[in-house]
């Protein structure tokens, strides 16, 4: 059995948005996202996957369809497949987002 800590997903990097796998499968992955201050996973949009961000620490301005909310620590929102969905740091904290993808798109 694999365990894990979402303790040790903290790395973080100034320049683009860091991603680090937690774990994955043929059926889904679940990533931690490290953003710094400012740093933006665009829009984009998987026709096929629904996606899920559980905001971990600190809080981000995320985008699903036309709609856009803020969302803090422990606050969640999903993409369903087909939607444009991306996030924002708006903030000068750092954010750290666990996110589900099924099915993988591997």
């Amino acid at each position: 059995m694999k365990i894990v800590s979402l303790d040790d997903f903290q790395e973080f990097s100034l320049e683009k948005m860091k991603k680090h796998n937690v774990f994955q499968s043929m059926r889904f992955f679940c990533d931690v996202y490290c953003l710094e201050p400012k740093q933006e996973q665009k829009g984009h949009v998987h026709a096929d996957q629904d996606k899920v961000y559980l905001v971990i620490e600190g809080s981000g301005m995320f985008q699903i369809g036309g709609e856009s909310h803020v969302l803090g620590q422990g606050q969640g929102t999903m993409a369903p497949a087909g939607e444009e969905h991306g996030v924002i740091n708006h903030t000068d904290q750092r954010l750290r987002i666990l996110v589900f993808m099924a099915p993988n798109p591997s």
